[in-house]
């Protein structure tokens, strides 16, 4: 696996990084600028400030070259942060191992950041307005395009954690090495095929999807509207669907289902498949958990296993019908990407009674259940430690 690092100034990159070196074991690899960098000044706003380097890296001459180790040895695990401009990212993007993580931060606690690096270099900071200046050229220069990188990145995180330990514990729970990022799972395979049918629906009042699967293989797939030769929910085809009256309205869920024409998106997949074609090793994969219309044919037809991701207000009375059949019910939930909010990802953790605890403090370190970690104070811990910067241009 190659994780890409890219973001704003101070959003946190090398903090992402330090955690993949320590936790899991990545090994770094680098590129340097091929455009120079101004020297320290004796106004920050204009100065580079280097990021403290707290591990030892391979550094290659060109992009090229990197990806040609990480090939080389693919088999391994390596992080690198030098996606300088669109054209490195469109080399790594040649390899299915290469994953982009874009990680960015409100701006203000960008340039709070900042100004705590500057201080400990003896620097006169930036103002807000210059540190803003710089962050548009950062991120808007038609030289790096670093705007549209961003926008190509499979994960983005929003960095506004306050401590190391917190990031940590919500990278932790996001899990970034899960290997089917790279190459997905069965069931993650066969749940985005039910998403893409699900694209098909013409029905005014939800997408579902189905993959009907035997032995891993396709039997027939399925999605909901209406029947052959009548017009398309979507077009009025469906009075029950297109009523505005407040007792079928889509807040009332399931509500005059035997007035609905549309078609279930199991009901097709089972007509497609046939009672034949389906035995005791066939799994229904749908987006959306059955109904208890679809789930006594589903338990008839004697499919054996059921994988939905979305639930539905009937979920109960579906898994009731499933277990008394035999019928084996789960949900599945995909690796998450696009934005991933951590803090709210440690809230999640809090609120689950998953988050690690502070086990203890001595001197400057301090030691959680899932590691431990060196601070000054939590206040400028949250300031300096977990902000980064490569100078304004970085």
């Amino acid at each position: 696996m190659l994780i890409g690092l890219c973001g704003g100034i101070c959003s946190g990159k090398h903090s992402v990084l330090d955690y993949l070196v320590q936790r899991h074991n990545f090994q770094v690899l680098t590129v340097p600028r091929s455009t120079s960098t101004p020297s320290v000044a004796k106004s920050a706003s204009e100065a580079h400030v280097l990021a403290n380097s707290t591990h030892p890296g391979t550094t290659f001459f060109k992009i090229e070259d990197l990806l040609d180790y990480a090939t080389k040895y693919w088999q391994e695990n390596f992080v690198t942060p030098s996606i300088h401009n669109l054209d490195d990212l469109s080399v790594l993007n040649r390899r299915p191992f290469f994953i982009l993580v874009h990680i960015d931060a409100p701006i203000s606690l960008r340039w709070t950041r900042f100004k705590a690096i500057c201080a400990s270099s003896s620097l006169t900071p930036p103002t807000l307005e210059q540190f803003v200046l710089r962050n548009d050229t950062h991120l808007y220069s038609p030289d790096t395009n670093l705007s549209t990188v961003a926008s190509l990145a499979q994960i983005k995180l929003l960095n506004s954690t306050t401590s190391l330990p917190k990031l940590w514990a919500s990278l932790d729970a996001l899990n970034l090495t899960d290997p089917s990022r790279i190459r997905p799972a069965w069931d993650h395979y066969f749940m985005t095929l039910a998403s893409l049918a699900a694209r098909r629906s013409n029905c005014m009042r939800r997408q579902v999807g189905c993959v009907l699967v035997r032995n891993k293989r396709i039997l027939a797939t399925g999605y909901n509207g209406t029947p052959r030769n009548i017009k398309n929910c979507a077009d009025g085809g469906c009075p029950r669907c297109n009523s505005t009256s407040t007792t079928t309205s889509s807040t009332s869920g399931g509500a005059d289902l035997s007035t609905c024409l549309c078609i279930h998106a199991e009901e097709n997949a089972l007509l497609e498949a046939g009672r034949e074609r389906i035995n005791t090793s066939s799994v229904l994969y749908c987006n959306t958990c059955p109904c208890l219309t679809c789930t006594i044919k589903i338990v008839q037809v004697g499919i054996t296993e059921v994988v939905y991701s979305q639930s539905y207000y009937m979920d109960a009375e579906a898994a009731k019908i499933f277990l008394e059949a035999g019928v084996k019910l789960r949900q599945f939930s995909p690796p998450r990407e696009g934005l991933v909010d951590l803090e709210r990802q440690w809230e999640e953790l809090v609120g689950s009674g998953r988050a690690p605890r502070k086990t203890g403090r001595l001197g400057g370190v301090e030691s959680w259940t899932h590691g431990v970690f060196s601070v000054e104070s939590e206040d400028e811990n949250a300031e300096k430690v977990n902000g980064d910067v490569n100078g304004f241009h970085e």
